[in-house]
């Protein structure tokens, strides 16, 4: 076998590094398996025209697979990693070539050689994270044996820089983007632990009658009911009239508990226990030792939709 001109570095020669902690650095830019983003495409394009050659590769070497960001020239989503020139690429401390893979020893029987895509030339710049752990290469492939100008290694370096600022900005975003949805998460739950305090505050309502004020708990409410400048409120046992709006006392009612299912009625959920065509039946009243009376409150068309898709249906 005819001995290259330049040799390909050895295995000795390349950096040492501990594999579980660069695998959890690469995960940690949640970047494998997503889409195509136009700022990766176009430093691999670009590095294609830089080295004058027909394919370029952002490669990630994950766990058993090489995996490509950006390709020009290739149709393969990844390869195996065993196959993968970038994992010895990757742990090089420059750029890392391969003038005529038929020639070396560890590459003529690569089936990345041997069959499509023909592989005779690589060149690959290491993609190293901020604590120099190596992800992958922005690497430059020929099907002819040839070598790189010391100003293309000079921009093949550059632009692998490149790929990691992007690589870095990228994962700053995901980061922000993962603390906002906490965030969010944080303050529905402050929200609806307010809502719940809120409600527990609004446990029970005050009504004015003459010269005195009546406390009247919200669970004893059966429904309210607007008649011209008043609001009689109906509750299990009486019925209370206030001077009002219904509109006012919408608001001081827990909502949770309460539907507005006419434009003269308030309803409490709970004490639904039917409804016929357009008309809600009410639970009368708690007490075992009184008979039962039911209720009958009209439901506007307006409002039918709304009480239906608050109520649990099956």
């Amino acid at each position: 076998m005819k001995s290259p001109k330049f040799a390909t570095p050895a295995d000795a020669s390349l950096r040492q590094v501990n594999e579980a902690d660069r695998l959890e650095t690469l995960q940690s830019y949640q970047v494998l398996d997503t889409g195509p983003e136009q700022v990766f495409n176009d430093i691999a394009q670009l590095a294609a025209f830089i080295c004058g050659t027909p394919i370029s590769l952002v490669s990630l070497i994950d766990g058993d697979r090489q995996w490509f960001k950006a390709r020009v020239g290739l149709n393969v989503q990844e390869t195996p990693r065993e196959h993968a020139f970038c994992q010895y690429a990757m742990r090089a401390n420059n750029v890392y070539e391969v003038r005529d893979a038929t020639v070396d020893e560890r590459f003529a029987n690569n089936p990345l050689v041997t069959g499509d895509p023909n592989i005779r030339f690589y060149a690959g710049a290491p993609l190293l994270s901020p604590e120099g752990l190596p992800l992958g290469t922005l690497c430059a492939i020929d099907t002819i044996p040839r070598e790189l100008s010391t100003d293309q290694r000079d921009a093949l370096r550059i632009l692998a820089r490149q790929v990691m600022a992007h690589l870095e900005l990228r994962r700053i975003r995901v980061q922000l983007e993962d603390e906002r949805q906490k965030l969010d998460g944080v303050l529905r739950m402050a929200n609806s632990t307010g809502d719940s305090l809120y409600a527990s505050a609004r446990a029970e309502i005050f009504v004015k009658q003459e010269q005195r004020l009546v406390r009247v708990p919200t669970a004893d409410l059966q429904y309210i009911e607007a008649l011209g400048d008043y609001v009689n409120l109906h509750t299990t046992r009486e019925r209370l009239t206030m001077y009002g709006t219904m509109k006012d006392l919408e608001t001081k009612l827990p909502v949770r508990d309460f539907a507005r299912v006419h434009r003269k009625y308030i309803v409490r959920l709970d004490r639904i226990v039917a409804i016929e065509g357009d008309v809600a039946l009410l639970d009368g009243v708690r007490d075992a030792h009184v008979s039962r009376t039911t209720v009958r409150v009209p439901i506007g068309s307006s409002y039918k939709a709304g009480l239906l898709g608050r109520l649990n249906l099956v």
